[in-house]
């Protein structure tokens, strides 16, 4: 007898590794690999996670109201027309699902997140991935790959894990180069993070055109990823259809509880902002001054590129093994096609100065 058979596509993934969280024989744990909130979570979000402990026996609002509601007020948007998820995964994954199938193309840059090729594989699509120029996503190579078969463009806003963005200007660029049967979907996870004149998150965009979707996510500044809460804003269709297939109650009441409480408390969003800031700038120059390449970077962390051979006094590899025998966790690139390069999320100071002295002792031989 034969086993049940997948549908095509499903074998082909590659399933999405995410940062180490262990480091055995450590005494202490840094764990800078999964762009985590250094200053974990507002307070106020805590108090409000803990508050709904005694109702969990209650069914969560279906519609998560007073979230979106929240949401539309925190940004200025039509919260009838935000869609909240177990995670921006979550969001991602159904837009796929619900826009492309069998025998078309999901587009995407090659070195944008991970999720956007299991997403595609995983509706029965073929992802496709545009080269870069500069690790920043190339808005001519992007639009040159387009086929009448493609259904979903990816583009995260600033890059995971490059760092780079796109300004307005290109963004409209790329928008405008797409057939109106294509939809655009502007991950904006780091958006909170992002203090540059020229940025747009994609919103506008949303509110002019009926093909452009903007996804946003409470993991990063907000630091409520163990809650897995995410949100998308569409136009009125496409929140129509992701209502169809979303589940019923895909939102914990903990999770709207907390991130409304998150995001309402403003003066922690700003000093989370302003620590990013600092700290960034501070590390950036550090790792310069140690002779090793450092990328722009918009985000709450940095990617540091080492010698391509290994072996090399300078190799990535050696240089994270480095750094987690001493119990730092930092997130190898080799699934992203920069098997010479390290991501390093921005963390506490003592936990960046403490890679900071790693990387010098590795870069000194030591």
């Amino acid at each position: 007898m034969s086993a049940p058979v997948p549908n095509p596509g499903i074998l082909d993934i590659h399933a999405y590794v995410g940062g180490e969280a262990h480091a055995p024989g450590a005494s202490r744990l840094i764990r800078l690999a999964s762009n985590e909130g250094a200053l974990g979570p507002s307070p106020k979000a805590i108090a409000a996670y803990k508050a709904v402990a005694e109702q969990i026996h209650r069914y969560p609002d279906g519609g998560s109201s007073a979230l979106r509601a929240g949401l539309g007020r925190r940004f200025g948007l039509d919260a009838g027309r935000i869609v909240c998820g177990n995670g921006s995964d979550d969001v991602l994954q159904l837009l796929t699902r619900a826009y492309a199938g069998t025998g078309d193309e999901v587009l995407h840059s090659v070195h944008g997140f991970a999720i956007y090729p299991i997403s595609a594989r995983f509706a029965g699509a073929t992802p496709v991935a545009a080269p870069e120029c500069g690790l920043k996503t190339d808005v001519d190579a992007m639009l040159a790959r387009v086929t009448p078969r493609t259904r979903v463009v990816f583009i995260a806003n600033p890059n995971n894990p490059t760092g780079s963005y796109l300004d307005k200007a290109e963004l409209r660029r790329l928008h405008a180069g797409l057939p109106e049967n294509v939809l655009l979907v502007i991950d904006a996870a780091y958006a909170e993070y992002v203090d540059a004149a020229d940025y747009t998150d994609g919103s506008d965009l949303v509110d002019e055109f009926s093909n452009v979707v903007m996804t946003r996510t409470f993991s990063k500044i907000f630091a409520l990823g163990g809650l897995r809460l995410g949100w998308a804003y569409c136009p009125a269709a496409v929140a129509d259809v992701l209502n169809r297939v979303r589940g019923p109650f895909n939102v914990a009441s903990s999770a709207q509880a907390a991130g409304l409480a998150a995001l309402e408390d403003t003066e922690f969003l700003e000093r989370s902002r302003r620590h990013n800031a600092q700290w960034r700038e501070w590390f950036v120059g550090q790792v310069r001054d140690l002779g090793l390449v450092v990328h722009p970077s918009v985000a709450n962390f940095v990617l540091i590129s080492f010698a391509e051979q290994p072996g090399d006094r300078a190799d990535a590899e050696g240089a994270r093994q480095l750094l987690k025998s001493r119990g730092i966790l930092v997130r190898q690139m080799g699934s992203y096609g920069l098997p010479h390069c390290l991501r390093v999320t921005i963390g506490l100071e003592d936990e960046m100065r403490a890679v900071v002295a790693g990387l010098a002792d590795w870069v000194a031989g030591k």
